[in-house]
């Protein structure tokens, strides 16, 4: 081999070895974060335990919750959000022109009846067909409208809204009764917060009658078993070490709550792109960010919202490939906010990170793997520097999920039986050997089709349906 050669595999083996070093060092700090915000948070909630004077003057919330293609799931769901503990809330489901029952099963379960109401346009959507109430429950509402996609949904329940804080809902998800009391918390401590998100967990093993949680539990399917420890780490670690810096760049579309005239301020949910929950709040930052106004967008650990985890590689692969590109969209529509002159932490540290360990991400690991295995076989490399590519590559992998399982037990501790700790280790182990190698595959296929520009589209995924 000629030096020239030797020099550029030396110039690449390094490469690799510096990106894994940084992303690692970029997980650990966040997780240090993380550990001491649950420490503070653990004091503050022993004096949770003491009366709430400020219980029963909680702002009115309107719950959006749009529906496309929800037959299975979405009369557990509104069943579940009707035995919410909270003053004043109201629930609009956003009937986005399914095509399978969804309209039929709400007005069977829940007689619904049309209802003329003034509809205002604040911002524009899909033609609504009709307004629907129930007489069983008069915080329901539904609207049937024109497909449109999630956005458009979003935006036609925040035309409908009444309250001056909304939060959308996936229609395969299920609030705890007390999400919202502990979800507007922010809001009512700070009048800068425009933004709020809580915590997503899996509900696949988990009892569920008329859409009330009973008891928590674990999946059958080893499949859904990884994605637990996937979400401990991206909620415990990832997002609750960007809060504190005001640095949040996602809100998880599936339990996010808003300030209403914000979002009408910055235009409502963009209908162009797939992932219309991150490109919001990323947009969030960047408008606020550039007309000097103080505001804060935050996460809050304890509210919690269970969904349901897909079960299949096929809608587990669709799911990844649609969260990708809707990264890429978000990222590339406001990247401006990168380095901008008044960017703050979450445009010179946040979004910098975000485009090179997220949006690159897929393509440098699998590059990263690909590289050092080839050089290793045909002998490029020694021995040493390929077992310490794998170390950082897997090693620190391992640790990162085992800290997210630690702040599970000091946080909330919702899998206390030891068989379940023993189910989560072992999941632990699947999910960064092997599951988090084909999740960067069908990542770096998400890149591929946002880079060929195909339309975005909001696809159906296939539900088993969270409860009876």
């Amino acid at each position: 081999m000629n030096a020239v050669a030797q020099l550029a595999i030396e110039v690449a083996q390094w490469t690799f070895l510096g990106y894994f070093i940084g992303l690692n060092l970029v997980y650990i700090g966040l997780n240090l974060v993380a550990l001491r915000v649950i420490g503070r948070d653990r004091a503050e909630q022993m004096l949770a335990t003491l009366p709430d004077y400020g219980a029963g003057f909680e702002p009115g919330i309107s719950l959006l919750v749009p529906a496309y293609n929800e037959e299975a799931t979405i009369a557990a769901s509104v069943r579940s959000m009707l035995q919410i503990d909270y003053p004043e809330y109201e629930i609009i489901v956003i009937n986005d022109g399914s095509r399978d029952a969804t309209l039929a099963v709400l007005q069977r379960e829940f007689d619904l009846q049309p209802f003329p109401e003034a509809y205002r346009i604040a911002v524009p959507v899909q033609p609504v067909r009709a307004v629907y109430r129930s007489p069983l429950h008069p915080r329901l509402r539904v609207i049937d409208k024109a497909n449109g996609g999630k956005a458009d949904a979003l935006n036609a329940g925040i035309n409908a809204a009444r309250h001056a804080l909304f939060c959308g809902v996936d229609a395969d998800s299920l609030l705890q009764r007390d999400s919202l009391r502990r979800i507007v918390r922010p809001f009512m401590a700070d009048r800068r917060v425009i933004a709020a998100g809580g915590t997503i967990r899996v509900v696949n093993g988990c009892q569920v009658e008329q859409g009330y949680l009973r008891s928590v539990g674990m999946p059958k399917s080893w499949l859904a078993r990884v994605q637990i420890v996937e979400y401990l780490r991206a909620f415990l670690f990832g997002r609750l070490g960007w809060s504190p810096m005001n640095a949040l760049l996602i809100i998880s579309g599936a339990f996010g709550l808003f300030r209403r005239s914000a979002v009408i301020e910055a235009g409502g949910y963009r209908r162009s792109t797939i992932g219309e929950d991150m490109e919001l709040v990323v947009r969030l930052h960047r408008l606020f960010r550039a007309s000097g106004v103080d505001y804060r967008i935050v996460y809050v650990p304890d509210p919690i919202c269970w969904t349901e985890a897909p079960e299949s590689l096929e809608v587990l692969r669709a799911q990844r490939v649609r969260w990708q590109r809707g990264l890429l969209e978000s990222l590339w529509a406001n990247r401006s906010l990168m380095f901008a002159r008044r960017g703050g932490k979450v445009g010179w540290i946040a979004f910098p990170v975000m485009a090179l360990f997220e949006a690159a991400g897929p393509a440098i690991e699998l590059g990263g793997h690909l590289f050092m295995s080839t050089a290793f076989v045909a002998g490029w490399i020694s021995g040493p520097a390929f077992a310490a590519f794998m170390l950082l590559a897997l090693g620190l992998g391992l640790m990162l999920s085992a800290s997210a399982l630690l702040l599970e037990e000091m946080s909330f501790r919702l899998y206390p039986r030891l068989s379940h700790l023993r189910t989560l280790v072992l999941a632990m182990l699947l999910e960064n050997i092997g599951y988090r190698q084909l999740n960067a595959f069908w990542r770096l296929e998400g890149t591929w089709k946002w880079l060929r520009g195909r339309p975005s589209v909001w696809g159906n995924m296939k539900r088993r349906g969270v409860g009876s």
